[in-house]
């Protein structure tokens, strides 16, 4: 049977092999997958030395999942009456397998108990088929911009947040057949590798995105001119900035701004070596909610920092070393940085029934959820700094909108990484008005977005800094526009 929303379907000729599900390597919002050993049932036993107790819970089936338009995304089908398989609306299945399906431990796990609700208008004569989720998430969005980075051989991810929290698109590529995966072995084991990675929502170094954060660290503590050698050697460690081979330097009072618009590792490295550890780590956490988790409905964001040693606290200031976050949190940065407050990231808009994905069975997760705010006195410097970087990076945008942007070129175990953390504020934005979106159709009258690029592959384009990538986010930009 086919359970789509509206009426079942019958299927004929559906067969499934079992099939292992293997782990995923992201750093960030793991979950660990279980499967019924009984296939009709999850039973659970307990025993003592006297008695021996077994409850039976009856089995079921996950609903669906549409977008916030409605549209069909993944549903289900009984496998030989056991667990359901999941299928996907039309062209959904590539654009959307990062972010959904188990194999890459997607919403479909980390959703399962809102999907596995017993929807309250009966789908068949067991009732045994779950509610369904809509998302906040436009798939005509996601699949344009998964088809971009396709057509442009781009390596990476793009996440698109709205200002109340709410995941507008969430791309990774190299991308997967999620159904293909499970019905062909063959095309299972030719995968490319990194393929079922959500880039999105794992870990990895953000380079000189990080700056966003201590830059404000170092304006609220009163660090607003540092002597600049280009290359600083100390201790038997080297920092140095990416432009210290061609001139210019010292400068003996480069100032704040001037640090953050070109990029100064220096400038943060002694800033970071100024305050010391335990003033960093905890300003990192009050003020942007870095160091500990945070529990969105999608699963957690675990970001990483660990000093080691007086080098690591300093490499830290500019986004190397020990510290690693994912790009979903980028855009949660980028929010804060324009708007002032980081609001928690979510994609439940609602909880909907199967049979009718029109009517509400209960509300999704709350927007504007503060988790985080830059002090009133250090915002204006961080926006001034921001919008310089954006005039720089050569994205055009339409007059009603402004730009802010920071870029990032990281070191990692897997080359470089580039990153734009941008965002276009709408002149007529009202988001400090919180307003309460019951559908995102006419969101983009006066809605902002935060918008974050990153590219795992910049020497396929030969690029060897991220301020060389604006006229691929330009191509992002469009995108998210046109619709």
């Amino acid at each position: 049977m086919i359970f789509r929303g509206t009426k079942l379907l019958p299927l004929i000729g559906v067969a499934v092999a079992a099939i292992t599900f293997p782990s995923c390597t992201a750093e960030v919002g793991q979950l660990e997958v279980h499967h019924n050993t009984d296939l009709s049932k999850n039973i659970t036993t307990s025993a003592t030395a006297e008695t021996t107790t077994t409850t039976t819970t009856a089995l079921v089936y996950r609903g669906n999942i549409y977008d916030t338009n409605l549209n069909l995304v993944t549903y289900g089908t009984y496998a030989k009456g056991e667990d359901d398989e999941r299928l996907y609306g039309e062209n959904c299945a590539y654009s959307f397998s990062n972010l959904i399906s188990e194999a890459s431990n997607g919403l479909d796990s980390s959703l399962a108990g809102l999907l596995k609700k017993a929807n309250p208008t009966h789908i068949n004569a067991d009732h045994d088929v779950g509610s369904s989720v809509r998302l906040t998430i436009d798939s005509n969005v996601q699949t344009a911009l998964s088809s971009y980075m396709a057509e442009m051989g781009m390596s990476g991810s793009i996440v698109v947040l709205r200002t109340d929290g709410s995941i507008l698109a969430e791309v990774s590529y190299p991308t997967y057949d999620p159904e293909l995966y499970y019905a062909d072995e063959e095309y299972r084991n030719d995968l490319w590798s990194g393929a079922l990675e959500n880039k999105a929502f794992t870990n990895a170094s953000p380079g000189s995105c990080f700056k966003i954060m201590s830059e404000v660290i170092a304006d609220r503590n009163g660090i607003t001119s540092l002597y600049d050698d280009g290359e600083w050697n100390d201790s038997g460690a080297t920092i140095v900035n990416w432009d210290h081979d061609i001139g210019g330097y010292p400068i003996p009072d480069r100032t704040l701004y001037s640090a953050f618009v070109n990029s100064s590792n220096i400038f943060f490295a002694k800033a970071f070596d100024e305050l010391g550890t335990e003033k960093v780590l905890s300003e990192l956490n009050s003020l942007f909610h870095f160091c500990d988790p945070i529990i969105c409905d999608f699963g957690s964001i675990e970001n990483r920092i660990e000093v080691h040693c007086l080098d690591d606290l300093r490499r830290s200031a500019f986004g190397q070393s020990y510290v690693q976050t994912c790009p979903i949190y980028l855009a949660a940065l980028g929010r804060e940085a324009v708007f002032g407050d980081m609001v928690k990231p979510f994609v439940v808009q609602q909880l909907v029934d199967t049979a009718e994905p029109s009517k509400e069975c209960s509300k999704g997760t709350t927007p504007y959820e503060v988790i985080a705010s830059i002090p009133d006195e250090n915002r204006q410097n961080l926006l001034e700094c921001m919008r310089a970087v954006a005039n720089n990076i050569g994205v055009y945008v339409p007059e009603n909108y402004e730009f802010f942007a920071k870029t990032g070129t990281a070191e990692t175990g897997r080359g470089d990484f580039l990153y734009i953390t941008g965002c276009l504020r709408n002149v007529a934005d009202r988001s400090g008005e919180k307003i309460k979106y019951t559908d995102y159709s006419d969101y983009g009258y006066d809605g902002s977005y935060i918008i974050v690029m990153q590219l795992q592959n910049p020497a396929d384009f030969g690029f060897d800094f991220a301020s060389q990538t604006g006229y691929l986010y330009q191509g992002i930009v469009n995108t998210v526009l046109s619709y």
